[in-house]
């Protein structure tokens, strides 16, 4: 190949790069667009009810009406179901420039399920933020994302770490317990071997990554310690840049016990000690157990010690029902100590 070839082929990619961009950010600009005209048809729809006498009355017969006129003429997408919740998009964000033009319409939809309006705000700035498509944030949401790191956390640091507005200082603030592991479609059984858990989890890192949370990356799978002629495994090192340190996960099928703590204590050490630069935060250990005894972990590890944490996962997402009702009553726990 001569040098105007390679030149070619170089501007060649150049350009596939720029058109792709391009069609990328047209999409995301029609979707916006898209977003704007909801927000003005539930804006429109809403003055016209406040003017109606009887307003409940009026306002069914208003979206009934709208739909039945838009309906024919535009298509499924101004079904009265569209137009009511148009209608509820409005009443949830009155206020047009708060929206973020990052979110789709399909995105939003989501969105204005939420009462609460903590809940909606964490999420619509966690969507943002890591640009998650419809299919995250509905896993995220399906998942209880945020009662779970409200857990362990007060509510205020929740939406602040989420907002933007300060860094995560602890791990803590980030780390889920329980973590949901669903995405890894593993068959039904009463046990597991551990290298076929971690094999699953490197298979479908993706999605890992995304239960993890913000600001992770992969580093190793089965890191090669060598300590003094004897060799240790880790099974998974990440990186977190929020927090500036390592993340060593050390997975266990089985109840926790205290020589698996002690055993996961030895690699965060060994990486302090070896791996840690100066500028770096201390290494972080996670142990993601099948099972654990939280007072036994409180009594097996150093008084305050923040850096070493057991968390349980879970193969199957439960019925929202059941996962509140958990949920709830180990927020009642944190709450009693």
């Amino acid at each position: 190949m001569d040098k105007l070839e390679i030149n070619s082929s170089v501007i060649i990619n150049d350009l596939i790069q720029i058109i792709e961009n391009a069609k990328l950010k047209a999409v995301k600009s029609v979707d916006f667009h898209r977003v704007q005209m909801y927000w003005e048809i539930g804006e429109r729809v809403f003055k016209e009810e406040q003017g109606g006498k009887d307003r409940a009355e009026y306002s069914k017969y208003v979206t009934k009406r709208v739909a039945q006129e838009l309906e024919p003429l535009y298509g499924t997408g101004f079904s009265r179901r569209q137009i009511e919740l148009a209608r509820q998009f409005y009443r949830t964000f009155p206020i047009a420039n708060t929206l973020y033009s990052q979110l789709s319409w399909s995105q939003y939809k989501i969105l204005i399920r939420f009462e609460n309006q903590d809940k909606r705000e964490f999420y619509m700035v966690e969507a943002k933020k890591n640009n998650w498509s419809v299919r995250q944030l509905e896993r995220q949401v399906n998942s209880s994302l945020y009662e779970r790191l409200l857990m362990s956390n007060d509510k205020e640091s929740v939406l602040v770490v989420a907002k933007g507005e300060q860094l995560p200082s602890e791990s803590k603030e980030i780390i889920k317990d329980p973590m949901f592991l669903e995405f890894l479609e593993m068959e039904r059984k009463t046990s597991y071997y551990e290298q076929d858990l971690e094999s699953a989890i490197i298979t479908h890192l993706q999605d890992f990554l995304l239960e993890l949370g913000n600001g992770f990356s992969f580093v190793a799978r089965q890191k090669r310690l060598h300590i003094e002629g004897d060799e240790f495994y880790a099974d998974l090192v990440f990186y977190n840049r929020l927090l500036q340190c390592f993340v060593i996960i050390e997975i266990k099928t089985h109840k926790l016990t205290h020589q698996d703590i002690g055993q996961l204590q030895m690699y965060v050490n060994y990486y302090n000690r070896i791996e840690k630069q100066e500028y770096e935060n201390p290494t972080i250990g996670i142990l993601l157990c099948a099972a654990k005894n939280d007072a036994m972990v409180k009594f097996t590890l150093p008084k305050n010690e923040k850096n070493i944490l057991a968390s349980k996962y879970e193969l199957y997402i439960p019925s929202e029902k059941q996962l509140l009702s958990e949920l709830k009553t180990e927020l009642n726990k944190q709450e009693k100590k």
